[in-house]
């Protein structure tokens, strides 16, 4: 069940991560993490006397790493890599599509300081292309973890998955969205909020945003759905179609390029099912920068408000939608 309180949680993403690696290992000698000299910056290093033969830091030489990983899983080892994303993504793409996907090889792959939560790193750290290049990667599995139920979770359950699976996430503390028993499907979405006006569909730090809106916007009459959408490929066409058809309008809200992102997944989906006006909340045409997650959600249009916005325009536009009670 879905938490109603928006509080930041107690333990950090990067705990999580590093505390669920260090589970899989023990379990699994099969299981080896590598790290491109960030064991710090996602906690490894605290695990590393524990699991010294499966943890190797292999330096800033992040495609080499994916070279590794894709070498490990011939000898039939199970490798988690992690790196910040653009350094995960856009560094390694070539080894990682040939080496990767193209071979058919089993990595599983973490990318962290998600969009502007790299904060102070700034601009060359801040990636807003990371889940678009990796849709590109036939057969891949592209998730964002929106709070650390479910990062344990998928970090658990894409050990038994083979192939190409990559997590998008911030490094530090998550809101609060899940009960410790929640469930987290391939392919799936999770409707965290239901109404028939709008839907807004939203991953990780924009469900927080997303449900605010939500609750703003219930107070002006307007009744939103809120979709936690944290499996983008493979999408839930399902659920997306049946909630256009429901609302007949859809607002998309990511932490990331509005182009190749979830909004250009979810625009796919319309186009090909059930064509409905729809508003991409994300960043257009910008790079990264320097500042606090505050500062940026509001340089970028990122914020609950921008969300309410966006949903007052296209109901604006709707003259033919009615509100429901």
């Amino acid at each position: 069940m879905i938490t109603t309180v928006y509080e930041k949680e107690k333990r950090e993403m990067r705990q999580v991560y590093a505390e669920t690696i260090l589970e899989l290992a023990k379990a699994n000698p099969e299981v080896i993490a590598l790290e491109a000299d960030l064991m710090s910056a996602i906690t490894t290093n605290k695990i590393k006397a524990e699991i010294p033969n499966q943890l190797i830091n292999s330096g800033i030489m992040e495609a080499n790493m994916m070279g590794v990983a894709a070498g490990l899983s011939l000898t039939g080892k199970i490798p988690y890599v992690h790196t910040f994303g653009q350094f995960a993504t856009r560094r390694t793409f070539d080894q990682l599509f040939v080496s990767g996907g193209y071979a058919k090889t089993n990595i599983k792959i973490l990318g962290s300081d998600a969009g502007i939560t790299a904060e102070h790193n700034g601009g060359t750290h801040m990636t807003f292309e990371d889940i678009g290049l990796m849709r590109l990667v036939p057969q891949a599995h592209v998730y964002e973890a929106s709070d650390s139920t479910m990062l344990g979770y998928l970090l658990r359950r894409i050990e038994k998955e083979h192939g190409i699976h990559y997590i998008r996430t911030i490094r530090k503390n998550a809101v609060k969205l899940y009960e410790e028993n929640e469930t987290f499907e391939d392919g799936k979405g999770k409707l965290l909020r239901d109404g028939c006006d709008v839907t807004i569909i939203a991953t990780g730090i924009m469900v927080a945003e997303a449900l605010q809106a939500a609750d703003i916007l219930e107070r002006q009459g307007i009744h939103a759905a809120v979709i936690d959408m944290y499996s983008i490929k493979p999408i839930d066409a399902e659920l997306i179609t049946e909630y256009a058809q429901k609302t007949k309008a859809i607002v998309t809200a990511e932490n990331h390029n509005v182009i190749g992102g979830l909004g250009s997944a979810v625009s796919e989906v319309l186009a090909e099912n059930h064509p409905v006006p729809m508003y991409r909340i994300g960043v257009r045409e910008q790079f990264g920068q320097v500042g606090k997650v505050d500062y940026l959600k509001t340089y970028y249009k990122l914020t609950n408000t921008d969300i309410v916005e966006a949903v007052q325009r296209l109901i604006e536009k709707q003259l033919d939608v009615t509100h429901c009670e």
